[in-house]
């Protein structure tokens, strides 16, 4: 009980701000209409309903993308759950499995819904895709209790963890391209609301899931209330087999990764397929070891015009071989002098987060020129001809990291 009491103190400490659409107006929406401020005031106790004027089913602000809206749900219903233990798959989770998973002795809450990771700026954040009404109760209180920031994400909007506000801010229209790819979906921020720590960077609903190729109800997070969640991680394990991971939340585990736990990753987007199916064991020193399985099918060593012998997912070499290959042919080999290599197994450096180079899947080029942070000496006609063959530029990101080159689409060289 002192662990819910605590844990509801410090998420009524929580300011929920809802973001702003525009340059000029930051505080703007996309209908031209000022969005105030979520705090404390608004909370209510753990179990009670938000008081509110709207009504389930009518949102209280405009639908931003009625063609990814779902129903509002109004104000809160329901108590509110810790976030205790995450289970997660690499499919769908059956009905026979939700309904066994329910039936194990202390486990008070269970909320199934999508999770995926989306590279932005080689940064692969956890989305989750979820029922607004029901998964709000999982969050902060703060976040829980704000109907706006529901109506929000029922609308078609994102709800971003407010950590990410100054490392990856919106564009000047208030959106998040959701990938590396210039063709892929721009989705607005609505609003910046605490999330499952440690677990959730962004939320959107179950239709912008679908539209981002997320495997549908591949999750579940689960609640224990006062019961430590290592008495419902063990029935679970066994109870799933090797069929899903089964993470705990809780604030013990949230310290340090589990190095017992096999973690997956399902990535979404245009390089999907490159990745397939993905798992991996937490190393000491930031290092993962992926399945080694995975590793020998995906994973290969070749030889590459300028930069000789690299090691890089196989379906990045023809692209990579045909960008240098032109780069060469234009009189512009001079421009690159080494590699920092393309398949780095570990998470990126001070985080819990995978790269891009996870999955072999981006290269660095010319490193001591080009440092994160700074503009680079990279050549500009060779950044283009990297561009034309299906990559992304780190030069252009937020913090910029200009050696650095990634897959954004697959490229079959004529």
């Amino acid at each position: 009980m002192m662990r819910r009491l605590v844990a509801v103190c410090l998420a009524a400490a929580t300011v929920v701000a809802v973001a702003g659409c525009g340059a000029a107006d930051p505080s703007a929406d996309p209908s031209g209409a000022a969005l105030p401020s979520v705090g404390t005031s608004a909370s209510t106790s753990p179990g009670a309903s938000a008081s509110t004027s709207a009504s389930a089913g009518v949102s209280t602000v405009p639908v931003a993308d009625p063609s990814h809206a779902v129903p509002a749900p109004g104000p809160r219903s329901g108590d509110l759950h810790s976030a205790d233990i995450l289970v997660r798959a690499s499919t769908t989770l059956t009905p026979a499995q939700i309904a066994a998973i329910k039936a194990i002795p202390k486990v008070t809450g269970v909320e199934q819904l999508s999770i995926g990771e989306v590279s932005i700026e080689d940064k692969l954040l956890n989305v989750v895709a979820v029922d607004p009404a029901t998964y709000r109760n999982y969050t902060p209180l703060a976040s829980a209790d704000s109907t706006e920031v529901w109506d929000r994400v029922a609308g078609g909007e994102l709800a971003v963890n407010p950590d990410l506000k100054k490392q990856l801010p919106p564009d000047a229209n208030g959106y998040w391209q959701m990938g590396s790819n210039a063709s892929a979906p721009k989705i607005h921020v609505g609003a910046w609301a605490a999330q499952i720590p440690g677990l959730v960077d962004a939320v959107v609903n179950t239709a912008w899931g679908t539209s981002l190729g997320m495997v549908p109800d591949n999750a579940v997070i689960i609640s224990t209330a006062i019961t430590s969640p290592e008495r419902v991680a063990k029935p679970l394990k066994k109870l799933l087999g090797s069929s899903a991971s089964v993470q705990r939340l809780d604030v013990v585990a949230r310290l340090g990764l589990d190095p017992d736990v096999r973690q997956f990753a399902n990535v979404v987007g245009t390089v999907a397929q490159a990745v397939g199916h993905y798992t991996y064991r937490v190393l000491g020193g930031g290092m993962i070891a992926p399945d080694p399985a995975w590793v020998t099918s995906h994973i290969v060593t070749d030889t590459v015009p300028i930069l000789g012998r690299v090691t890089c997912n196989r379906l990045l070499f023809p692209q990579l071989k045909a960008a240098l290959a032109e780069v060469q042919a234009r009189g512009l080999a001079g421009t690159i002098h080494s590699t920092a290599g393309c398949y780095y197994p570990r998470f990126i450096a001070g985080t819990s987060s995978l790269s891009n180079h996870a999955f072999g899947l981006a290269i660095d080029i010319d490193a001591p020129q080009n440092e994160r942070g700074t503009a680079g000496q990279m050549n500009r006609q060779v950044v283009q001809i990297f561009e034309e063959w299906g990559f992304t530029w780190g030069g252009t990101w937020h913090y910029t990291d200009p050696m650095h080159f990634e897959m954004n689409k697959i490229v079959t060289p004529r």
